[in-house]
């Protein structure tokens, strides 16, 4: 089965400002997709990694990309294929809290 990658960006503002039910019922979905095999994580803070012609690694902290939200999490899932995905990205709670989710195909 393919593999994606669900990349969550969400605030704790959207959170809040989402109905305690409809978090819960997103909390739950995250819980059954667990149970399912995903694997899930809360993102902490990012460094970026350079090592231009392997002449040396050169560690920076922050993100590169931006965005208006920040990144709250990453989900590995398999399905069958992106609309599968994206349809159980679709109630996880960044999605349903004012946030996004993001869904790439993992290749070989």
């Amino acid at each position: 089965m393919p593999t994606f990658i669900a990349i969550g960006y969400g605030d704790a503002d959207g959170y809040e400002r989402t109905a305690p039910d409809v978090r819960g019922r997103a909390h739950a979905h995250d819980e059954k997709l667990r149970e399912h095999g995903a694997l899930m994580g809360i993102a902490g803070r990012p460094v970026q990694v350079r090592n231009p012609e392997g002449a040396g690694a050169h560690y920076q902290p922050g993100t590169f990309m931006s965005s208006d939200l920040p990144v709250a999490g990453f989900t590995i899932i398999e399905a069958k294929d992106l609309d599968h995905a994206a349809a159980l990205a679709a109630d996880t709670p960044c999605a349903v809290a004012h946030g996004v989710v993001e869904v790439w195909p993992l290749g070989d």
